[in-house]
């Protein structure tokens, strides 16, 4: 019943904005309340003040004791919802699939697939030498294993 309740309360404090999403929520046996959130423009202390005092002030301690954490996805955290993707176009990924890992700068993010480019010197068809190739991989979100925004300074 609590479960169902703190979710309740959540889906309704995401429904007046659209612009965060859940990444995970979880709520462990002695009531500690875990939320994790993004949002298409980032997340902003106040936005995860937001959704505590919306589920917070419809909570009564005397009936459920609880304690309720609420913080934005880390930006070393994996990708896991595909809006976090749109909000990382022209961001270098790492993308790990079953067969492969490649790291390219992310050029589009469909709504079923995700487009990588990236360039690497091959040697040259003819002669000695070596050229720059330019790359690209279409990747179906459903292949990803994992993938990661890489921290570039």
């Amino acid at each position: 019943m609590f479960k169902k309740t703190v979710t309740d309360l959540l889906e309704k404090a995401l429904g007046e904005r659209p612009d965060l999403f859940l990444i995970d929520c979880s709520i462990d046996s002695s009531n500690h309340i875990k939320i994790v959130i993004d949002g298409d423009n980032g997340v902003l202390v106040e936005d995860c003040m937001f959704i505590s005092r919306a589920i917070e002030h419809n909570l009564d301690r005397e009936e459920e004791d609880f304690s309720l954490e609420v913080m934005s996805a880390g930006a070393t955290a994996p990708l896991v919802h595909n809006r976090q993707y749109k909000k990382n176009l022209k961001r270098t990924l790492e993308v790990r699939t079953n067969q492969e890992k490649i790291e390219g700068i992310l050029a589009e993010a469909t709504e079923s697939t995700i487009t990588l480019h990236w360039k690497v010197r091959e040697p040259k068809p003819v002669g000695k030498g070596k050229v720059t190739v330019k790359k690209e991989a279409n990747i179906a979100y459903k292949d990803i294993v994992e993938a990661k925004v890489m921290i570039k300074f």
